[in-house]
């Protein structure tokens, strides 16, 4: 019974993670979509490797392969983020998925016909490139329906979708492949895609287009260099997208490294590498339930050093392991190792950058992502051919470990800079903290807002807000006091309704209703000092906590001082 409700419980809290995320429906139907899809390529991953190897018994060949699916997706990947942003990005997930199952159906019969293995890498590229356009979609989705104290969770979410694929995917693809022939793994993959076609046909979230010519300024080159310049401009990011290159160049090697233990050190032949993807898959999995947790810490250099070197490490050991099932607990311990890479870097990269660049930014780091892929995938059959199996696998374990240890100042420097700038943030975080406007807010998300926030000295009788205006932002009261008055609904002169002294707030009726101003805001006898939070930043933030219950009772309240035909602010908690 103990070990049981252990158990238990122990799927709760896994679940307890998700369950958030889980519950809005445009999530569910992407990320379905996403898994079934993810799924069917995994298993066409393998059969197409295992293809390759039977026709040719070259891992030259098997290099090529992964190199013709890797280096179109890499010169497509910056311009997909500017197609995305420009597009119905739902719309253009349906056409990608259908084109996809156009190519898997050639692939199938091209395979089937024993047809020439250039042809056979040609529909293996365009398969490659016309689904490069899926994950800066789904990256730039999942920040605008997500809320950002749940963006950790989502992105984790996602992540172990992906190693779940990884696990059933690999292993699907070995099971048709023992009982049939590559030609039906194709077939098969292609119909995963038609049903994730289906699947996005039901997503009701539209996300805005963005004019990502700058006014017809900015041409072709320029608006793809957008998402990479946002990149390197995010000190923070730029270090943790390095690391997530690494470990990306790293499975590059494995993709070719993966088929040569298999075949020749654990005796299970070229479809033995599905084996090892899923081990892979399997620690990914198991570590989804601490990354949430590794995330928050407020030292994240020496987390992402042991992702990388979990990562990277372990693959020495396949120099003498003999045994597939140990070789696959290797895998699970590297799995577990790179998702807190991937999961911190994604997740580090969607907060760092304006929301109207992300379809961009997303283009620009699969871009990296796919490039790292690709050179490993070239570079190991280098090593290999010249130095032997067991030289590429003592170069892949070690050489990237040093290039961590090598960046590890630098993500100790991020550590710092970060930590002094939460340091300079604390005092404006307290402030909103002890305001209660957010009551379930995150402290992320308050120290998001603070450091968005524009600080202001106003002198004393000076106009703050003026009725009629538009509202444009919430003012949090730091210091000094202030006067409200107000005309009414009917006009005439204005008449005092209170005076506040800091800590305070005021401005937020016209934002929660989008309505014009409400009433007069004038700086007292000795002036203020405001914290101005823009409306939109705090619609987004009312997004991911909603707003208490006694900030919208008081919205009502002076609201119905000034306006009383305004009907309650009570549903704005829904915003």
């Amino acid at each position: 019974m103990g070990a049981a409700g252990g158990t238990a419980q122990g799927r709760r809290r896994w679940f307890a993670t998700y369950r958030s995320v889980l519950a809005i429906r445009d999530v569910r139907l992407l990320f379905s979509g996403l898994a079934i899809s993810a799924t069917g390529s995994w298993a066409y991953n393998a059969a197409l490797l295992a293809l390759v190897y039977t026709r040719t018994h070259s891992l030259a060949w098997v290099g090529a392969a992964g190199l013709v699916r890797f280096l179109p997706s890499l010169l497509l990947s910056p311009y997909s983020g500017v197609v995305v942003e420009r597009s119905d990005r739902f719309r253009l997930l349906l056409a990608t998925n259908s084109l996809c199952l156009v190519w898997q159906c050639l692939l199938g019969v091209v395979a089937l016909v024993h047809g020439p293995m250039v042809l056979v890498l040609a529909l293996a590229a365009l398969s490659s490139s016309t689904g490069i356009f899926e994950m800066p979609a789904v990256g730039a989705t999942v920040p605008a329906v997500v809320p950002e104290s749940e963006l950790v969770a989502a992105n984790a979410l996602q992540s172990t979708i992906d190693n779940l694929v990884v696990i059933i995917g690999p292993a699907i693809g070995a099971l048709l492949l023992a009982v049939s022939s590559p030609p039906v793994v194709f077939f098969v993959n292609a119909a995963t895609f038609g049903a994730a076609a289906l699947l996005v046909t039901r997503i009701g979230f539209r996300g805005t287009k963005v004019d990502v010519t700058a006014g017809g300024t900015a041409g072709v080159l320029a608006q793809m260099l957008v998402g990479v310049r946002a990149i390197l401009g995010a000190r923070s990011a730029r270090a943790l997208v390095a690391m997530c290159a690494l470990v990306s160049f790293i499975y590059g090697t494995d993709t070719v490294l993966f088929i040569g233990v298999s075949a020749h050190k654990l005796g299970t032949g070229a479809k033995g590498f599905g084996y090892l993807l899923a081990g892979l898959g399997v620690g990914g999995v198991l570590m989804a339930g601490a990354v949430n947790r590794l995330a928050a810490r407020p030292r994240l250099a020496w987390v992402i050093f042991a992702g990388v070197a979990g990562y990277t490490l372990p693959t020495a050991l396949m120099v003498v392991i003999r045994s597939p099932e140990l070789a696959f607990l290797v895998e699970v311990v590297r799995g577990a190792s790179t998702l807190v890479v991937d999961v911190i870097a994604i997740t580090a990269l969607q907060r760092a950058v304006p929301k109207d660049q992300l379809g961009r930014v997303m283009g620009g780091f699969w871009a990296l992502i796919i490039g790292a892929i690709a050179l490993g995938t070239v570079i190991t059959p280098a090593i290999t051919t010249n130095f032997g199996l067991d030289a590429g696998l003592w170069t892949m374990a070690l050489a990237p470990s040093l290039v961590a240890v090598a960046a590890l100042p630098a993500m100790r420097r991020v550590d710092l800079e970060t930590a002094s700038a939460s340091a300079l943030l604390a005092p404006r975080v307290a402030l909103l903290e002890q305001l209660g406007i957010f009551s379930a807010a995150s402290r992320t998300l308050l120290e998001r807002l603070a450091a968005e926030a524009q600080e202001r000295a106003f002198e004393p009788d000076a106009q703050i807000i003026t009725q009629g205006q538009r509202a444009d932002y919430l003012y949090v009261l730091i210091d000094g006091a202030v006067e409200v008055s107000s005309s009414g609904e009917s006009g005439g002169p204005a008449k005092p309704i209170r005076t506040m002294s800091a800590p305070d707030y005021f401005g937020e009726i016209g934002i929660l209703r989008n309505v014009p101003r409400t009433a007069n805001v004038v700086a007292g006898a000795e002036g203020c000092r405001c914290a101005m939070i823009d409306g939109q930043q705090l619609l987004e933030a009312l997004g991911a906590a909603s707003p208490s219950g006694a900030m919208l009772a008081r919205a009502s309240t002076l609201l119905a001082a000034t306006h009383p035909s305004e009907e309650s602010l009570a549903g704005t908690a829904s915003l």
